[in-house]
């Protein structure tokens, strides 16, 4: 039996070299194929990321694999997507990063939250080098806690969670497009991860919780979602990510696992 996929729990050293990387991610969905894994040389050869250098090819390759390949079903719902909107895009990489780096995932989906429902809904380099010290590892030096900050708010300004690149910089709420929002729901589904699908970090992040949350399921059209008083029922009305993508995109995915 395959193993579940599952978010990353310890931390490590991937940001300081990767942020979210947005049309490196699209590069790579469009030439990841199955098994198929080449090297940095063959992916620099193809010209996979464009005129990139192939040190950072094979960085842009360790780090993408630990996001998508990690899982097999989204990866190939990824590679088929037609026309896929900035918005959704922004929000399926952000989505990824957290799954693959803890420490992006506290800091997007609990850090930030409680800044933006503060009285000052607005975060600054200092503070974030300073948050490193108390959520990094001891052995991180300030050198490193701060091209983490700057990583980590460089990310969180490609998705949408932060307003400017300069301090102070407010917390801001992202558009989450219905598809990207369904798209990560029968993800998380097929996923074990710190939470419920109802409150976790993912959804936290761009401030769909409580109530706001399920008025956005009611109004998906991939769901049945029912609250009758502490009774949930999501009402999938697909069996897996693969089903549903297959629904959502049926031109474009009518090839779903032939690669």
């Amino acid at each position: 039996m395959t193993a579940r996929p599952c978010e990353a729990t310890q931390l490590h050293t991937r940001l300081m070299k990767c942020a979210l990387e947005l049309e490196d991610s699209r590069a790579y969905w469009a030439q990841a194929a199955g098994d198929a894994r080449p090297t940095p040389q063959e992916a620099f050869d193809a010209y996979w990321f464009g005129a990139r250098s192939l040190a950072r090819v094979e960085v842009l390759l360790v780090n993408l694999r630990v996001r998508y390949d990690a899982f097999p079903p989204a990866l190939a719902v990824l590679r088929r997507w037609p026309e896929m909107s900035p918005e959704t895009r922004a929000c399926l990489c952000h989505w990824h990063l957290q799954l693959a780096d803890p420490l992006y995932r506290k800091f997007t989906g609990s850090a930030l939250v409680t800044r933006r429902a503060g009285p000052r809904a607005e975060v600054t380099r200092d503070w974030v080098v300073g948050w490193m010290g108390e959520h990094g590892l001891p052995q991180w030096t300030l050198a490193s806690r701060i091209k983490f900050a700057s990583n980590l708010l460089s990310s969180a300004y490609t998705a949408g969670l932060v307003a400017t690149n300069r301090d102070p910089r407010p917390v801001v709420l992202p558009r989450v497009p219905n598809d990207a929002l369904e798209y990560l729901l029968y993800l998380l589904r097929g996923v074990s991860f710190e939470g419920s699908l109802l409150e976790n970090p993912y959804l936290a992040s761009v401030g769909l919780e409580g109530g706001t949350l399920e008025d956005r399921l009611r109004g998906l059209p991939g769901l049945a979602f029912k609250r009758q008083q502490d009774v949930l029922d999501f009402g999938w009305r697909f069996a897996d990510l693969g089903e549903w993508a297959d629904a959502r995109f049926p031109a474009a995915l009518s090839d779903r696992g032939a690669s």
